[in-house]
C-alpha cells in the first residue's frame, strides 16, 4: 500500500466514524502484545490483514468505517474463538465472509480441519485468493449456506461472528454439531440479551450455553463468545 502523507489535515482522518468509501486512511498497526499473542501464526496473519487494506474495501468486505482498524476490530476481535475450539476435528465457520473468523482459525491452528461456509460468489473469489496465497491446506471452501450442509456431515465445533442473533444461529445450525459438539459464536455486549431470549432454542435443541467475557488486547471493550455445547 502506498504511503499516506498525513503532514496536513490528519485530524480529518483520526476519526473512523467519519470516514466514507474511498477515503484515506492510516492503517491500525499491530501492537507489540499482538505480535506476541499471534506467534509463529503472527506473519501469516499480518499478510491476511495487509490483503483486507488492499482489497477489503473495494471487493466489498468490509465497511469504510472499519478499515482503519482492522486489526483490533476484526483480526485480535476474531481470534477469541480460539481458547474455546477442540483441540483436533472439523470447524465449520458459517457465513464467512472476508474470512474471520475462519481464516484466523486455520491460520492460528493449522492441526484443524476448518471448512468455510459463504454463499456469496464474490466472497468465496476472495476466500479463495486468501486460501492460495497463504497455503493453507487445512481449509476447505463451499459454497453455500449453512442450512444446505444438513445430511452432509457435522462438525466438532462450528463458529459464526456476525451472522444472525442466537435463536437464528441455534435453529440453522444445530444439525451440523456433531454429538459433544459447540456452536461457537462472536457478540457484542447484548451476548447476555441474545441467550436469554434463546432460552426456548436452547431447551428444545439439548444446548447449554455458556457467556465468556474476553478483554480485548488492542481495545477497552471486551469480546463475548458464547459457547453452546451439545448434551445429546
Amino acid at each position: 500500500m502506498s504511503e499516506l502523507d498525513i503532514s496536513a489535515g490528519q485530524g480529518e482522518f483520526s476519526d473512523p466514524l467519519k470516514r466514507k468509501v474511498g477515503d484515506p486512511f492510516i492503517p491500525e498497526q499491530p501492537t507489540d502484545e499482538v505480535r506476541e499473542f499471534f506467534g509463529p501464526a503472527f506473519s501469516d496473519v499480518e499478510e491476511y490483514v495487509h490483503m483486507l487494506e488492499e482489497e477489503g474495501e473495494i471487493r466489498g468486505l468490509v465497511g469504510p468505517r472499519e478499515m482503519p482498524r482492522l486489526w483490533s476490530r476484526h483480526a485480535v476481535n476474531a481470534a477469541a474463538v480460539l481458547d474455546f475450539l477442540p483441540r483436533t476435528g472439523q470447524i465449520l465457520d458459517i457465513g464467512s465472509g472476508a474470512g474471520l473468523p475462519g481464516i484466523i482459525i486455520a491460520i492460528c491452528r493449522p492441526e484443524l480441519d476448518v471448512h468455510l461456509a459463504e454463499p456469496m460468489q464474490r466472497r468465496c473469489e476472495w476466500l479463495s485468493d486468501v486460501i492460495d496465497h497463504l497455503a493453507l491446506d487445512n481449509v476447505t471452501l463451499h459454497q453455500v449456506r449453512a442450512e444446505e450442509l444438513r445430511g452432509k456431515g457435522q462438525a466438532d465445533a462450528i463458529t459464526a461472528r456476525a451472522v444472525a442473533n442466537m435463536s437464528k444461529l441455534i435453529r440453522m445450525t444445530t444439525k451440523l454439531i456433531a454429538p459433544g459438539g459447540s456452536l461457537v459464536a462472536l457478540k457484542g455486549r447484548r451476548a447476555p440479551i441474545e441467550v436469554d431470549e434463546a432460552a426456548k432454542e436452547l431447551k428444545s435443541h439439548h444446548l447449554r450455553a455458556q457467556i465468556h467475557e474476553v478483554p480485548s488486547i488492542m481495545e477497552e471493550e471486551s469480546t463475548y463468545v458464547v459457547v453452546c455445547k451439545r448434551q445429546k
